[in-house]
């Protein structure tokens, strides 16, 4: 065999063994991290209610029992009261389509109601707001 061949079949047989069965694949990520949420943080209610109002008053009312057309009651939400405050802070991070299934005003809400400077622990602090008022 010439050099030239004996070289190509290395080269070949280097690049098989690296890249064959052998190699692990790649780990893709199966969905987003959950969002941090702190276990218990002491919230001003009275801070978590200015919040509240500024933000999501618009279509939830500033008592939180809703708008017709726009926002839903949160006072006697079954959605609020059956979710974690994890899964609260994660839905008013990402917000709701209005074509979803799910959303049953047709109203878009934007992500973070749409107030992008809330941090998580601000969403948090509103989450805590909404189930004080829930009845």
């Amino acid at each position: 065999m010439k050099a030239h061949t004996v070289i190509v079949i290395g080269i070949t047989v280097a690049l098989l063994v690296a890249c064959g069965p052998g190699a692990p694949a790649p780990q893709q990520p199966t969905s987003p991290p959950p969002t941090e949420v702190p276990p218990t943080v002491e919230v001003d209610l009275e801070a978590a209610k200015a919040l509240f109002v500024a933000t999501c008053s618009a279509c939830h009312g500033p008592d939180g029992k809703g708008i017709e057309g726009l926002g839903k009651d949160f006072t006697a939400s079954e959605f609020v009261a059956q979710s974690s405050d994890a899964e609260l802070v994660e839905f008013i991070k990402v917000g709701r389509a209005a074509d979803d299934p799910l959303n049953t005003t047709g109203i878009v809400m934007p992500p973070k109601g749409g107030n992008p400077t809330l941090t998580d622990s601000d969403l948090l602090a509103i989450v805590t707001y909404i189930r004080s008022i829930q009845e």
